[in-house]
């Protein structure tokens, strides 16, 4: 996967690429599914969730540019497989999931696999999580028709948020970043999320 998926497609960060060996996605996926956990495909985990596909996440994470110090906001848990990699890659990773099943399995193989430096929160991931604000990067796993303005305001000095933006059906990656004169958006290229639903995204 790492090789094939990534580092042949031009994700290199050596710290992308050393969580990605790592953590071990077969985990992740549903039982059913465990011969395809390596597939560069997005699965199903249940709820009309997937988790997505290799490449995917090894190039958002490998845009955000971590340097290991960081305080990063994750809004989608899903799997908790993206979380499992940021736990890997930075100091405190704090995860918004909408939903209550999936929040729970997440909880639960964190916690098996020793990421305690990862918090949970059950709620409206559009809103982000203002108690421990403002974050380094906020990476966000499903796609909303702008970016949430709470969002913006939760990024520090210098952070990076990467978002996909678009219909229902196909979005634009999106990277802002917060500089002394504003926000500052770079499009990264097309992609395919589920909603983001929520108070400032998709309405269900």
């Amino acid at each position: 996967m790492v090789q094939t998926q990534l580092l042949d497609r031009g994700v290199q960060d050596p710290r992308v690429i050393h969580a990605m060996r790592k953590v071990p996605r077969h985990l992740f996926v549903e039982p059913a599914l465990v011969n395809r956990a390596y597939d560069d495909d997005p699965l199903p985990i249940g709820a009309k969730q997937t988790i997505s596909q290799p490449y995917i996440v090894g190039y958002m994470l490998q845009a955000l540019k971590l340097k290991g110090t960081e305080r990063v906001l994750e809004i989608g848990t899903g799997s908790a497989y993206q979380t499992a990699l940021l736990a890997e890659m930075c100091t405190n990773v704090f995860s918004v999931e909408k939903l209550r099943s999936l929040a729970v399995q997440a909880r639960t193989i964190l916690d098996e696999l020793c990421y305690y430096n990862v918090a949970l929160h059950l709620g409206d991931g559009t809103v982000g999580w203002s108690e421990h604000a403002p974050y380094d990067a906020i990476i966000v796993a499903a796609g909303a028709p702008n970016v949430p303005a709470p969002l913006g305001r939760q990024l520090a000095a210098g952070g990076r948020l990467i978002i996909p933006i678009g219909g229902d059906q196909s979005q634009t990656l999106k990277l802002t970043c917060r500089t002394p004169t504003g926000l500052e958006e770079t499009d990264l290229g097309g992609c395919r999320f589920v909603k983001l639903l929520g108070r400032y995204g998709w309405p269900g």
